[in-house]
């Protein structure tokens, strides 16, 4: 099995596990991926971190998790949070950085986006001390 992050058009990012590559590629040639959140059926693939284990004792645990009452509060206070955002905010996509830049340096007015960013550009606009906050990924409740 292969685990992708994908992302719709819309900057909604979700997991994605596919028997293999071509599995993925076939399915978004079809058209039958769509994002959980909004429906939009625009997915492509999100930046993602290989984890490569080189012995059984160092692979991975799965990173699941069985949450108590006070994580499953924390997790729908998160997930009212992301819908306020997303509801509230214009989404900028991949020009995040950009107009986020020129917000702090007064160039436009500032508003509430949303939007992508690579890891690239989230490190220049924390070095420029432009404020912004991780939009809280909230994965499927159905896992």
């Amino acid at each position: 099995m292969i685990h992708y992050t994908l992302a719709c058009d819309k900057a909604h990012t979700f997991d994605g596990w596919f028997r293999s590559s071509e599995d993925y590629a076939r399915q978004e040639k079809k058209g039958l991926l769509s994002c959980p959140v909004c429906g939009s059926a625009k997915i492509g693939k999100g930046l993602m971190a290989p984890n490569v284990a080189t012995s059984a004792e160092e692979a991975p645990a799965g990173g699941q998790v069985l949450l108590g009452e006070r994580e499953a509060h924390v997790r729908r206070l998160l997930k009212e949070v992301r819908d306020e955002v997303t509801r509230n905010a214009e989404n900028v996509g991949p020009r995040f950085a950009e107009v986020a830049r020129q917000m702090h340096d007064g160039e436009i007015e500032k508003s509430s986006v949303y939007g992508i960013a690579s890891k690239d550009e989230v490190q220049a606009l924390r070095e420029d001390g432009v404020e912004f906050h991780p939009l809280p990924h909230i994965p499927d409740e159905s896992n």
